[in-house]
């Protein structure tokens, strides 16, 4: 042991090495920061030593040395590589929280690329050559859209509930239905939300039943809003009754000083009711009806970058836009790009929407499915013999909390490794390859839903499952 403790090389013989100036020259370190590197590996060597755990080559041979500048190198490449990378979603899922949720249209990707990589008008006005407002930049498309008289964006839709209730009902009441108390992800409740917010809660109702009469009845002097939640990440069945938008809007009316705000969350400004799927309320609709606001999400259903989108009456947003807290939960340059690139294709019109990839991927049909898996298969097993592959009739899932009784059709293919679980073969796929691919494992099976893997993903997914060993 002493002996190879003796035999360990000085740091300065091996910052001489030519592996040493190799690695200083790819990786573009600091001198200090690739001799701090190489120090800690001498450490941990060392370490090992010591402890009789080394079992690499002999300290001070060539060998030994060529296994240090490989540590060395591995080290470095963990220690500088991105940590959020590209995937491969082929689960079916579409708006995968978990993957990212909405993937942005080729128009908003080069929107934000070229944002990004020059100056450019955020909060200037070039005509008069003066300061502007970032709010400028897709207020008119969001008015467009939807019809309402204004709105601004903020960073995401939690922020817009909160930024609404802070600015609009601190220390006043909300009448909200018991039945609209929802949970979003990662455990936020509307509830906490308007207990942060400094408004007053107004529970009515029940769970399952909600009148009108309960919203007449509440109704008091402290009143600010009536407060609508759509619940679109859950579905209650059977016994139930609630208040229609309409309603609500009419009763708010009659009242001074009371508005009707709905939170629609996952934010439809297309019409996916008409291809029949889901019962999702498009934003327009409950802007036509005459709500004086309405808060919605821009990375669900919308299909653009996470982003909370607040419209409604020009005196409210002006309101809300002067608010302490707007400046708090502003968004960026890239987000106001990405959403403008996003919101232009739902202005030139429908044929442009299917641009945007979710509403692409919620539109295809089982059909073209069916054509691409037979296809996937067909040149999978002409380049693998290590795999049986079957497809069949399965189901997608929207995902991100929405339309949560939303099936699609869809044909999947279900593959089956001659000498590897699904759990390896799920394994391989998401360590072993780049990018790295999620799929779906069910009853030991690898199951791939192609709605979610676009034209170009699928040769790499191909190349990967080919290149997966006995």
């Amino acid at each position: 042991m002493k002996e190879w403790l003796r035999s360990l090389p000085a740091i300065h013989e091996l910052q001489n090495h030519e592996s040493f100036s190799k690695l200083y020259l790819e990786n573009q370190l600091d001198h200090s920061q690739l001799t701090k590197h190489l120090k800690d590996v001498l450490d941990q060597i060392r370490d090992s030593i010591l402890k009789g755990k080394w079992h690499g080559a002999i300290p001070g041979s060539n060998k030994f040395i060529a296994e240090l500048f490989q540590t060395l190198e591995k080290n470095i490449h963990k220690q500088y590589s991105y940590t959020i990378e590209n995937v491969i979603n082929a689960t079916g899922t579409i708006l995968h929280t978990n993957l990212g949720r909405a993937r942005l249209s080729e128009n908003a990707i080069t929107h934000v690329v070229e944002t990004a990589r020059n100056y450019s008008n955020l909060e200037y006005r070039l005509k008069e050559g003066e300061r502007g407002s970032r709010h400028s930049h897709v207020e008119s498309l969001i008015r467009e859209i939807t019809g309402a008289e204004a709105a601004m964006v903020v960073n995401n839709n939690a922020s817009a509930v909160y930024l609404v209730l802070r600015a609009l009902a601190k220390h006043k009441e909300v009448i909200v239905s018991r039945g609209q108390l929802v949970e979003i992800g990662g455990s936020f409740r509307i509830s906490s939300i308007m207990e942060e917010s400094g408004a007053i809660l107004k529970e009515i109702g029940t769970t399952n039943k909600t009148h009108l009469y309960d919203y007449e009845n509440a109704l008091s002097p402290d009143t600010a809003i009536i407060m609508k939640v759509h619940t679109s990440n859950f579905k209650v069945v059977g016994f139930t009754k609630s208040v229609e938008t309409d309603e609500l809007v009419q009763l708010t009316k009659k009242q001074e000083n009371v508005i009707f705000y709905e939170d629609l969350g996952s934010g439809a400004l297309y019409d996916f009711r008409k291809h029949g799927i889901g019962e999702e309320p498009v934003v327009k609709e409950v802007i036509d009806m005459g709500a004086d606001v309405v808060t919605f999400s821009g990375d669900k259903l919308l299909g653009g970058p996470q982003a909370g989108i607040i419209a409604g009456s020009k005196v409210i947003i002006d309101q809300l836009k002067k608010h302490q807290l707007a400046r708090v939960v502003r968004v960026d340059k890239m987000t106001l790009a990405a959403l403008e690139g996003t919101l232009l294709d739902y202005v030139r019109g429908e044929t442009a929407m299917k641009n945007i990839p979710t509403i692409r991927d919620l539109l295809v049909s089982i059909h073209q499915l069916d054509e691409r898996a037979q296809l996937f298969v067909t040149k999978l097993l002409q380049k693998s013999s290590h795999f049986q592959a079957t497809i069949f009739q399965d189901s997608s899932q929207v995902g991100g909390g929405t339309m949560p009784d939303v099936l699609l059709p869809t044909m999947v293919i279900a593959l089956k490794h001659n000498s590897l679980t699904a759990e390896q073969v799920g394994r391989k796929l998401r360590l072993e390859t780049k990018p790295a691919i999620v799929a779906r494992i069910q009853k030991d099976v690898s199951i791939i839903d192609l709605r979610t893997v676009s034209m170009e993903e699928e040769e790499l997914l191909i190349h990967a499952l080919v290149n997966i060993g006995p």
